[in-house]
């Protein structure tokens, strides 16, 4: 898939992450079709710092992988003794007592955490495998397109560990507690038809229409005024957690800022 800004610059470009921008849209790409994108501590870290250097002006935010997969999860050389070079592996990390290893966990996720802001919408266009760190990065966006070859599953369980780069919470908001759980305990493929079937996915399509159905939604993104996009985001996301009563509160709430927005006696 090609990058929507490939003509310009990129603002990043390092241990296999890209950030390019063009106007009121983001790009971010995993690198390493060669390891299909396999996720380590330093990419983790490159993603924070995408998030950090986006533009005030961005309002869409696309994450795409290059080559065949969208991402095969968590490089394998993490959890061996030896880890990474440059890394700490996860069994020093093991020994570096509960303290030690919340704050590293906490470092990771944060990598996965700024994809919701209120002020962006963020697009997954995934194709190929989405396994593991690569599915709970999928899920770390808003909407997800996904390729008529996606392959997405959940293996942390079967090797022993639990999914904690925040993925649980948005998929159990998908896809409901029993199918999250199912997913998980036994790290099946979820194909293309189930994921929109179940909502884990807005829109399935062949691959090589994969570019102009994410341009798309891209501009039908960007066609609304941004503050009601931004209160609209803020409203849904909130919503789970409110009750009824509460969800009217909080929409009269919004609609009294909006309007006086345009009447042009805002705050």
């Amino acid at each position: 898939m090609a990058s929507p800004a490939q003509d310009l610059g990129p603002v990043l470009d390092k241990d296999g992450v890209r950030l390019t921008v063009d106007g009121a849209i983001a790009t971010v790409t995993l690198t390493n079709p060669a390891k299909r994108n396999v996720q380590s501590p330093a990419l983790w870290r490159a993603l924070t710092e995408a998030g950090r250097l986006l533009p005030g002006s961005v309002r869409v935010v696309v994450l795409r992988g290059e080559g065949k997969s969208f991402s095969a999860g968590l490089d394998r050389q993490m959890l061996t003794p030896e880890g990474i070079e440059g890394e700490t592996s996860f069994v020093e990390l093991a020994r570096s007592g509960e303290a030690g290893l919340d704050a590293s966990i906490a470092e990771y996720q944060e990598a996965f955490t700024w994809w919701r802001r209120s002020d962006l919408v963020s697009v997954a266009a995934v194709q190929g495998h989405a396994i593991g760190a690569g599915f709970q990065l999928a899920l770390a966006c808003d909407l997800r397109i996904v390729a008529d070859d996606v392959q997405f599953a959940m293996r942390e369980t079967s090797l022993g560990l639990v999914p904690d780069l925040t993925g649980t919470h948005p998929l159990v908001g998908l896809v409901g507690y029993a199918r999250a759980l199912e997913i998980c305990v036994t790290g099946r493929f979820v194909t293309a038809e189930e994921a929109v079937s179940t909502g884990l996915a807005n829109l399935a399509v062949p691959g090589d229409e994969l570019d102009s159905a994410v341009r798309d939604l891209a501009a039908a993104l960007l066609a609304a005024p941004r503050d009601a996009v931004i209160e609209t985001k803020a409203l849904l996301r909130g919503a789970q957690e409110r009750t009824y009563e509460e969800q009217r509160i909080a929409e009269r709430a919004a609609q009294g800022r909006r309007l006086r927005d345009l009447a042009g006696l805002g705050e």
